[in-house]
């Protein structure tokens, strides 16, 4: 049906049923990557290019071909998906979580060192300060059991730390919005860092994106 008659449908309200199905099918965008704002080898020495080119393109991209082969005609936007994921199964769960806190990610780290901006006076309230916080993110980060995510999240202008397991995100259980994150499966660190996941989270603070994270709290 095309685009013009459906219009002439609406506005003559004619009784003829439209089929809103084929109108989503002809129109459904697959779930894609989204493109890296840096080389795989930018965020060296803190993020090898190894690392990099296999989290990127292994891992990341299985998660959006698993989620595209799993998902149905009707696909809102991922972070609808990640909100809303209850009503799903648990494939699509691990899969658009995989696929969201991704997509997210790749924009919190930069090969360009930030400042802190207006964070740093929000660390000193929540926190103490930023080394206070920052200590409280690599126990977190390092005490999860198995893998995981650790966040530091927005919650009622208040920010906090919190832990998810396998790919879930801070929103599928209102937890917050994600302000920053680190992946803390094997894949993300192992063949730089092997088991030290302190000198994992230690490398990852040199390469936060803190302009990203700023924009987040507003």
């Amino acid at each position: 049906m095309k685009f013009n008659n459906i219009l002439n449908i609406v506005e003559t309200n004619s009784p003829t049923t439209i089929d809103y199905d084929l109108l989503l099918e002809g129109s459904k965008i697959e779930y894609t990557p989204i493109r890296l704002p840096y080389a795989l080898n930018s965020l060296e020495p803190y993020i090898d290019k190894e690392t990099m080119n296999l989290h990127y393109n292994k891992h990341y991209k299985t998660y959006l071909k698993k989620l595209n082969e799993l998902m149905g005609k009707k696909r809102p936007s991922l972070k609808e998906l990640v909100i809303n994921i209850k009503e799903k199964n648990d494939k699509i769960r691990f899969n658009a979580g995989g696929a969201y806190n991704h997509e997210i990610w790749w924009q919190m780290l930069t090969p360009d060192r930030k400042k802190l901006g207006h964070l740093e006076a929000l660390f000193d309230r929540d926190f103490g300060s930023f080394n206070d916080f920052k200590n409280q993110f690599e126990e977190k980060a390092t005490t999860i059991l198995g893998s995981g995510w650790c966040w530091l999240v927005t919650n009622d202008n208040k920010l906090s730390i919190v832990t998810t397991p396998n790919q879930d995100n801070p929103l599928m259980n209102s937890l917050g919005t994600p302000v920053l994150g680190i992946d803390m499966w094997e894949h993300a660190f192992y063949l730089k860092h092997g088991p030290d996941k302190k000198g994992w989270v230690n490398n990852f603070f040199k390469a936060v994106n803190w302009d990203f994270c700023n924009a987040v709290v507003g």
